[in-house]
């Protein structure tokens, strides 16, 4: 988003002053973190499970640290069954609560491995996901009448290697791309009000936010007793629910606990596309494959100074999307081309030269774009942390101290996996059946050999 939406965000959320808590000193549970995930889990017990005395305590105004940074992307496309179980629920949870959400699917492009993605994409059809459709199963109708059922197309995805289809379909994309993969149930939600409905019916439902910081989880022999803020307030309780988003280290540090995570730093690029080179009703873009970025000879010289990696081959997963309506002129673009694995700090740490790098690495898969060589748009760089497993599976479920949950690890997914997550830990909570996939999240999972063996290497990932 741009930063104009993001203040704007921080400004709805700030309205009023959280409610004292003075006499206030029991909670049925205390939810540590007010970010998507903290307020997400907040609805649920509250709205949907009716629990009444939930308290949510953060120091910041919600949803400011990183969720505010969110692309706001959501797709059920993925390799393994358990997430796409997770994100069709999550999806369906999001349409429920009639969240404004632009369905246009994601475009994965290349121009150089097709069977590789043809791969990819048979694997997460197979995981559950929905039918690939190979461009030959249109049933021999002529490229022109195949392009013109493309917008129709509302779940599964759809591979096509017709260079005429690909052309007909995105004008805009290069011509050396070879194959390009269309998930369906994919796109992009408003999440500032999504942030905002589920604040406010959290609120109604008697929820109560408290800014302050808790700063340590008591314990006695049944497990959680309470939580100790810095403020000097202590609250009575028997469950805690830890939603610290990129801190979440931290909380279950509090416990004794540790969890195999880390976290990758992500910029964000937002910029004016003054020239309209991005066509405004695009899907999600992504060039799939690895590149180099073509710096003339004056250029390269002052770039190897500056970060020789920049001059090598560079990884795939360039990506952008139109933010806003028909008539804005922003466009968001990101793009992991160095893995900077950190402890979260804040404000956080932005490369200087992360705007070009990403509009150059935008111009392999839209040339139009190198109309900015010369002279860079209007540009605006933020992000925050991706917070992973090493198989990239979320963490959602009971801690190994009685009383305490997790939801975390949501990794780059945070939006569009909240429902879904907050739903399973409120089930969790409250005492209620667990649905097919909760296993898959469980801590417990890394004390089992056998799965450590079969998911090393993975990357959870397409």
């Amino acid at each position: 988003m741009c930063h104009l939406k993001t203040r704007s965000l921080r400004t709805r959320f700030s309205r009023g002053q959280p409610v004292p808590l003075e006499a206030m000193v029991r909670a049925d549970v205390v939810i540590v973190g007010a970010g998507i995930a903290g307020v997400s889990v907040a609805y649920h017990l509250a709205v949907r499970h009716g629990v009444q005395r939930v308290i949510v305590c953060d120091p910041r105004p919600p949803l400011s640290l990183t969720s505010d940074k969110s692309t706001e992307c959501y797709r059920n496309w993925w390799p393994q069954p358990a997430m796409v179980d997770l994100m069709n629920r999550s999806i369906a949870l999001l349409e429920e609560l009639a969240c404004p959400m632009d369905a246009r699917g994601y475009a994965y492009f290349t121009g150089s491995d097709p069977a590789g993605l043809l791969a990819r994409a048979r694997s997460a059809s197979a995981a559950g996901a929905g039918p690939l459709r190979v461009h030959q199963l249109f049933g021999g109708e002529a490229p022109c009448q195949v392009a013109q059922q493309w917008d129709r197309m509302t779940t599964g995805a759809d591979f096509v290697t017709d260079p005429d289809i690909i052309s007909r379909v995105f004008p805009s994309a290069t011509k050396d791309a070879t194959a390009v993969l269309h998930t369906r149930r994919a796109g992009w939600i408003d999440a500032h009000q999504l942030g905002a409905r589920l604040l406010d019916e959290a609120r109604g439902a008697g929820v109560t936010l408290h800014r302050s910081e808790v700063v340590d989880v008591d314990r006695d022999s049944q497990g959680v007793s309470g939580v100790r803020l810095r403020d000097g307030t202590q609250i009575d309780t028997r469950a805690v629910v830890l939603a610290a988003g990129p801190l979440i280290g931290r909380a279950v540090a509090m416990l004794g606990e540790t969890l195999p995570i880390h976290a990758e730093l992500h910029l964000k690029v937002a910029f004016k596309d003054h020239a309209r080179v991005v066509p405004r009703g695009a899907p999600l873009m992504i060039w799939d494959d690895p590149q180099r970025i073509a710096w003339d000879a004056e250029e390269e010289e002052a770039v190897a100074e500056y970060d020789h990696r920049l001059i090598e081959e560079l990884p795939g997963g360039c990506h952008l999307r139109p933010e806003g309506g028909p008539d804005s002129p922003w466009v968001l673009g990101l793009w992991e081309w160095q893995r900077t694995v950190m402890d979260p700090v804040f404000p956080i740490p932005v490369v200087p030269m992360q705007a070009e790098i990403v509009l150059r690495g935008l111009m392999t898969m839209l040339p139009g774009l190198n109309v900015y060589r010369e002279r860079l748009p209007r540009a605006v760089v933020d992000g925050g942390y991706y917070l992973a497993t090493p198989e990239n599976l979320p963490l959602i479920g009971p801690l190994r101290t009685p009383g305490a949950f997790v939801i975390g690890a949501l990794s780059g997914f945070g939006i569009m996996a909240s429902q879904a997550a907050a739903e399973l830990v409120a089930l969790h909570v409250s005492g209620h059946a667990l649905p097919r996939y909760a296993d898959a999240f469980r801590v417990e999972r890394y004390d089992d050999p056998s799965y450590l063996a079969a998911t090393a290497g993975e990357t959870g990932q397409l």
